[in-house]
């Protein structure tokens, strides 16, 4: 394929970059268009090597931050500056060369063929480069997958915080980028406003490239920040999805099977403690209200997960670009 047919920007977002951010604009493939390059208020010198870098490659484009807004503050101006630019698909790699740059026809790939409107990388179907990434980032992004395809209704994508994705313009131009976390939530932000829009998320298999870089993303963070966020997701998409912009089986299903769980719970266990206290056995009849309750719930929520899981976007929104 021709990809020099095509209008294609590269936003990377730098910070603390500057031993890595000299070879990744190197290995950006001559087809990418436009290089927009956001210095994120860095204390080093990176802004001055993208600066010598843009003198000799008129693609490139520096925007500086004066303050630090965070990994998803740098690619909302990145993603502004692309669609002022005219782009047609913007790819997002990070500045310290994780991510190899020959990996990027594979990204933009289905976009240009209009078999999805946002493609992201997964490290975890490449078992060689998966074994080399550091065990605590290899537990830490299991636990999130998981969290992550509840949280944001694409229960058939992996790797939620790999940042090396595309993105169709159009798609892109629909996001309120207001309403996207300017911090380490960016990714998975990204992935819950997606899917109200009913996008295509397709992943790709993508080794990642592991060095001497430092991950700016800290467990502290992630244990006590991402959680409370996560939940917020949730209950927001289920909110939209299935009582604003729609009422189906699904919104039914919720209605009837929580207070049933619930009321199973919370009855089941003020008559235990009630009974326990006295030494007595509970009638029958207390005893299985509960029991039913709590059943008849969780197979209701189970239905209410199924129907969840199917709701999934299965097409692309987009239409295949002409050359």
């Amino acid at each position: 394929m021709d990809f020099t047919k095509f209008d294609i920007a590269a936003v990377i977002p730098a910070y603390r970059v500057e031993r890595d951010i000299q070879s990744v604009l190197n290995g950006l493939p001559p087809f990418i268009k436009y290089i927009i390059v956001i210095d994120d208020a860095s204390p080093d010198a990176s802004a001055d090597v993208i600066t010598a870098a843009a003198q000799k490659d008129t693609r490139i484009t520096l925007i500086k931050h004066t303050q630090n807004q965070g990994v998803g503050g740098a690619m909302i101006s990145g993603f502004g500056k692309a669609l002022e630019l005219g782009a047609q698909i913007i790819v997002k790699l990070d500045g310290d060369g994780q991510m190899d740059p020959d990996q990027i026809p594979a990204l933009i790939t289905p976009l240009i063929q209009g078999k999805a409107d946002y493609v992201k990388g997964n490290r975890f179907r490449d078992f060689q480069s998966l074994q080399k990434m550091p065990f605590i980032r290899r537990v830490g992004n299991l636990g999130l997958s998981f969290l992550s395809k509840a949280a944001t209704g694409y229960w058939n994508i992996f790797d939620p915080t790999n940042g090396f994705l595309a993105i169709r313009a159009e798609i892109l131009a629909q996001l309120p980028l207001n309403k996207i976390d300017r911090r380490y939530y960016f990714e998975t932000s990204m992935l819950a406003n997606l899917y109200l829009l009913g996008a295509l998320v397709m992943d790709i298999s993508i080794p990642a490239r592991y060095g001497t870089e430092t991950s700016q993303l800290s467990i502290r963070r992630t244990l006590f920040e991402f959680p409370s966020k996560l939940l917020a997701t949730f209950f927001r998409r289920i909110l939209l999805r299935y009582y604003i912009y729609d009422f189906s089986m699904m919104s039914l299903y919720l209605l009837v099977g929580i207070p049933l769980l619930l009321f199973g719970g919370m009855f089941g266990s003020v008559k235990w403690i009630q009974y326990a206290s006295q030494n007595i056995a509970a009638p029958t009849g207390t005893v299985m209200l509960p029991t039913l309750s709590v059943i008849l719930g969780i197979q209701i929520l189970l239905s209410a997960i199924e129907i969840d899981m199917n709701s999934t976007p299965g097409s692309a929104i987009s239409y295949p670009l002409e050359k």
